[in-house]
């Protein structure tokens, strides 16, 4: 008897953690963040940006209906997308431009690229042509100023090092250098970057708040561990989802909606992020 309940319990367990599993690659979620500074204008205040990251050509629903239908609900000021739209083993501009499309009926759209874009060769002028013809705002190592009331916050994107070099040992070096050049004010700075794993180059250029992905939050997230392995960093990561705070500089890492080489998740659901600004001026 003993032995039929020890069973149960383990075939039980067994079954609750595929469901898990299951619900948590056939759904998206929303995961908020509010970024609280003294430094963020007062006419942002309350001031809210949806983030998409590492699409990979997911669908969730038709034509991505969830998670248009979410970004709606939500209501953003700005829409950016930090990378990876496209997946570069299985090439549909088609899928990313069905969303931008969406996306951009709801708020203005700016977009930074990913490691999958520099990996898709002659394909990326294509889909950096159709993504300009929907109107949004591509960012190629430069910063723009978003206006509000008078007051003004800075929008910078970087291009991913690997446009450069495809030498991660490099990558630090490459984006610190790109944001030394970019003509930077004292105003509140928000960068679209595509790498968490170079954060260090964020904080000595003492940018105010980093929005980012490419770790896929780990992809299989343990309980107390956290993220297993992610691209550039390997085991055990250090920057996998969620708020990093070091010096004056806060980062934002999203888990990101789709996947490439491993299509499977384990406790890391995909989500769009929702990071709020809150002026304590």
């Amino acid at each position: 008897m003993k032995k039929k309940i020890i069973l149960s319990i383990i075939l039980l367990v067994t079954i609750l953690i595929t469901i898990w599993t299951i619900w948590g690659n056939l759904t998206v979620g929303v995961t908020r963040y509010a970024v609280v500074s003294d430094r963020i204008p007062e006419a942002f205040d309350d001031y809210k940006i949806a983030v998409i990251s590492d699409l990979h050509n997911a669908e969730f629903g038709k034509e991505n209906e969830s998670i248009v239908e979410k970004v709606r609900k939500e209501n953003p000021d700005i829409i950016v997308m930090t990378g990876d739209l496209v997946d570069s083993n299985k090439i549909d501009i088609d899928i990313a431009i069905t969303l931008v499309k969406q996306l951009m009926e709801i708020a203005p759209c700016y977009y930074v690229t990913g490691n999958h874009e520099a990996w898709i060769g002659i394909q990326y002028q294509i889909l950096e042509q159709r993504l300009l013809k929907e109107g949004v705002i591509i960012l190629h190592d430069e910063v723009i100023e978003l206006k509000k009331d008078n007051e003004l916050i800075q929008l910078a994107g970087l291009d991913d090092p690997d446009f450069t070099s495809r030498d991660s040992y490099e990558h630090l070096h490459i984006l610190d250098k790109k944001l030394k050049e970019m003509t930077l004010s004292e105003d509140y700075c928000i960068l679209l970057s595509h790498r968490p794993e170079t954060f260090e180059a964020y904080v000595s250029n003492n940018i105010d708040l980093v929005l980012s992905g490419h770790a896929h939050g780990g992809q299989f997230r343990l309980p107390f561990f956290g993220g297993l392995i992610a691209p550039g960093q390997g085991w055990f990561p250090k920057y996998t989802c969620g708020k990093y705070t070091e010096s004056e500089t806060t980062m934002i890492v999203s888990r990101g909606i789709g996947n490439s080489i491993i299509p499977i998740r384990f406790n890391n659901r995909p989500e769009i992020l929702i990071v709020i600004l809150i002026s304590s001026q």
